[in-house]
């Protein structure tokens, strides 16, 4: 309760100082110029006279000769820059095969209109833009604390899901479930800067539900700083939806068919004056396909004068099915030129499962297993979002609020014919509510010098039932109380530094009838700092540093059995600590000609690395495996990555991302120390536009083994090709894809080994896996947009602070990996 009164007393302190200082701040700072205005253009090429669509325009300030504003030219080469405020700037017009042309305009507050009329730009072959453009804007953008991946403006995402996108973007590592990694640290995925229900459950998932053609981009934060939530080990991933901010009415279709599976999308956005309204709505529909494992399992047991070995082999297959569907309703209000009031209700749900069957050797005896699983998630999100500015520019006050409100269910059945084990069977039912408040207030002491501070109350209520075993019913309450500070300014002209202090307090409470009531509060605070130095030639040296928490979901806390597979049993572990660890990162990116470089290096340290653990327990007479998780030690974490993108050809870009870091773990109190491996993974395109409208693109990935304290996967490979044509005046488009089509199934093996002591027993467990995952498939893909489309994306809740289940593909209520 103090606890809570403290986070109440910290709002008002913020409410209380915007009171206080509604137009100026904290101090006396110039007033910026009140009116703003628009500059207009239309660009054509100098020799054939026609509209250059999606040229790249950039509004440089003169003073500074910093960027201020930008877009891209329309189907008919027209460009609208809003929001100018007067001054004296460059226009500076870039498209992949013409020289890059600058133009000078000036703004006053007599005349904050300009209307450049037709600028022509002229055609070279041997010229590359200055800034990268295939087609549409620039794919990569390179920011103080992060990287962002323009989706929209890569053509052959069209028919995949958000797992595809994710592939493409630059520092991720993607597996073939979709479970997603950032140099080879933890991540947190939001969208639009807010988290989602489905995500909180099970990430893979959730990328699966979000259609490709509804992300205009995705950031990738690897310095988040203390404005952010602490967590995520190895940073921030957000992935922006497209929405539209245009007057009158705008909107996508998105329609795709393949033998794996089919999505389509729809989204529409209308304003006038100052209401702007938008809803959108997705499906998708992945086909049952056998996917097949073979499993062995070996224990040996040595006590005094007596040894016990225990062989189990599995051949099983599963047929799965995916669907789902989501949908959202927003709206957006300005009261005035000062004052804006949003909400928005978005809802999804998800399913998976199916049947499944094995042969079964136990200790040489023939047995047949008959299984099913389903797994349900659906969850409901609305957020209000009130914003006041004042006359002084860059001054902004925020409070905000979100409720979070989830079911997700998992049913499993499993009987081992001919045999005297008991059929197994269990419904589990988790309900999850979540209530957010937070205030934040941005004051701008100068231009470059800016106050960020603000406070967060998160509030956590999640039950867990099952049908006919009440003692594992489980009940969990988590109350989030945090509070920052960020200050960002320049140390020299061409040094910038940004750096701040967050603190979070956090209540932890649960209760089953096996353990009863527990409780588990930490308090930790969290510094950030970033430098960065612009270069000559377009080129940025950053240096970072920030401490980073990553809590524990529910799929690892909740103490539930799960035996879908009665001798490979799964539980949580609701005693679990937080990981903690302090990232430092060295980073150097530079855009040279349309061609765009970025390097780092880093270095990581985490204690209590949370990970799986395998160990024999003995039950009814026979050997068996429970999986569950533990607080294994302290990883150390060495490593580098490097994107690159280049352009040989006006019409072709060749892409790349290399990453490569370490994996240790050691604890000196258990004795475990696993040595030093090595992790890397490739990602490697070719797009090429042959005129017309017509791209095509070839991909690869190579993840390398991945290591565990107990074992160690396989590397994985897998690649694809798609191809794509505009049609109806470049509004819509056409596509085909695939994805390994030489290749059925990828394969992935897993091997654990284990030793555990008890008493005067010891037993050392040999576990393998073999998964045949299908993964070949060949799909069609439509795509087509109306209206004038132009984004906006407004300030919400940020809830980045759960570790999530990334090795399950159930997620939170005891769901099992397929």
């Amino acid at each position: 309760m103090k606890r809570i009164l403290l986070l109440i007393l910290s709002l008002g302190i913020f409410m209380n100082a915007q009171a206080q200082f509604p137009a100026g701040g904290f101090g006396g700072g110039a007033k910026k110029p009140t009116v703003f205005g628009r500059i207009t253009a239309t660009i054509l090429d100098s020799v054939t006279k026609q509209p250059i669509d999606y040229a790249t325009v950039s509004l440089i300030n003169v003073k500074d000769n910093k960027s201020v504003n930008g877009g891209v030219t329309d189907p008919k080469g027209k460009l609208s820059l809003q929001n100018v405020a007067p001054d004296a700037y460059k226009l500076m017009i870039g498209f992949m095969g013409y020289k890059t042309k600058s133009v000078l305009v000036t703004t006053t507050p007599a005349k904050p209109d300009q209307n450049l009329g037709t600028i022509y730009i002229s055609s070279s072959e041997n010229t590359l833009a200055d800034v990268q453009v295939q087609g549409t804007k620039a794919v990569i953008e390179n920011k103080i604390d992060r990287m962002v991946y323009n989706a929209e403006a890569d053509g052959t995402n069209a028919g995949g899901d958000a797992t595809d996108v994710m592939r493409k973007v630059p520092m991720l590592s993607v597996d073939v479930d979709g479970n997603v990694q950032l140099r080879g640290g933890a991540v947190r995925v939001l969208i639009n800067g807010k988290p989602s229900g489905t995500m909180a459950s099970s990430v893979s998932d959730a990328l699966k539900m979000i259609p490709a053609e509804q992300i205009k981009s995705v950031e990738v934060i690897t310095s988040p700083s203390a404005k952010y939530d602490a967590e995520g080990s190895g940073g921030i991933i957000n992935i922006i939806t497209k929405k539209s901010n245009a007057q009158g009415v705008s909107g996508t279709v998105n329609l795709s068919a393949g033998t794996r599976q089919n999505n389509g999308a729809f989204n529409l956005t209308a304003k006038t004056g100052r209401l702007s309204v938008n809803t959108s709505l997705g499906a998708n529909l992945a086909y049952a396909q056998d996917s097949r494992v073979l499993f062995e399992n070996n224990t040996r047991t040595d006590s005094i004068g007596k040894t016990n070995i225990t062989n189990i082999f599995q051949d099983g297959v599963s047929k799965w099915s995916r669907n789902g569907y989501n949908g959202s309703f927003g709206a957006d209000y300005d009261f005035n030129a000062y004052n804006n009031l949003s909400s928005t209700i978005k809802y999804n749900n998800f399913s998976n499962g199916g049947p499944g069957s094995a042969n079964y050797n136990l200790n040489g005896v023939q047995f047949r297993n008959i299984s099913s699983m389903d797994m349900g998630f659906n969850n409901f999100d609305w957020n209000v979002d009130y914003k006041h500015t004042t006359k002084k520019e860059g001054e902004e006050f925020t409070v905000a609020g979100q409720l979070s409100s989830g079911r997700n269910t998992t049913e499993f059945e499993n009987e081992i014919i001919g045999s005297n084990f008991p059929a197994v069977n269990n419904d589990n039912t988790g309900k999850n509510k979540e209530y957010t408040i937070q205030t934040d207030y941005t004051y701008p002491f100068t231009k470059s010098t800016i106050l960020e501070v603000g406070a967060k109350g998160i509030f956590r209520d999640i039950s867990s039932a099952f049908s006919n075993n009440a003692n594992q019913n489980f009940d969990y309450n988590q109350d989030v109380a945090s509070a920052y500070g960020v200050i960002s300014f320049k140390l020299s002209k061409k040094v910038n530094f940004k750096g701040g202090l967050r603190s979070e307090y956090t209540s932890i409470g649960f209760n089953n009838a096996q353990g009863g009531v527990q409780k588990n509060d930490y308090f930790n605070l969290f510094p950030s700092a970033i430098i960065s130095q612009t270069l000559k030639g377009n080129a940025t040296l950053k240096l970072s540093y920030n401490r980073r928490v990553q809590r524990p979901s529910l799929a690892y806390l909740n103490p539930f059995r799960n035996e879908s597979d009665q001798f490979n049993i799964r539980q949580g572990e609701p005693t679990l600590d937080p990981e903690l660890s302090d990232n430092f990162e060295l980073g150097y990116s530079t855009f040279v000609k349309g061609s765009v470089i970025n390097a780092s290096v880093f270095y990581r340290r985490t204690g209590n690395v949370i990970e799986n653990s395998i160990l024999s327990i003995r039950e009814n007479g026979f050997d068996k495996t429970l999986t569950t998780y533990i607080n294994v030690g302290t990883a150390q974490t060495y490593g580098a990555n490097v994107f690159a993108s280049y352009n040989p050809k006006p019409k072709w870009t060749l892409m790349t991302n290399l990453g490569v870091n370490t994996y240790e773990v050691s604890n000196t109190q258990t004795g475990i120390s696993t040595g030093t491996f090595l992790n890397y993974n490739i990602f490697g395109r070719s797009a090429y536009g042959f005129g017309k409208g017509y791209n095509f693109e070839l991909f690869g990935v190579v993840n390398s083994p991945r290591r565990t304290y107990q074992g160690k996967t396989d590397a994985m490979v897998f690649y694809g090709a798609s191809f794509k044509k505009d049609i109806l005046n470049k509004k819509g488009s056409i596509g085909i894809n695939t994805l390994n089509p030489f290749t059925r199934d990828l394969h992935i093996r897993t091997v654990n080994n284990s030793v555990t002591t008890v008493g005067n027993k010891v037993s050392t467990l040999y576990q393998s896996t073999n998964v045949y995952y299908p993964l070949r498939s060949f799909g069609v893909n439509f795509s087509y947009s109306f209206g004038k489309l132009k984004f906006t994306e407004k300030k919400k809740i940020k809830n980045d602070d759960i570790k999530q289940d990334q090795q399950q593909g159930g997620g939170g209520m005891g769901g099992v990996q397929q």
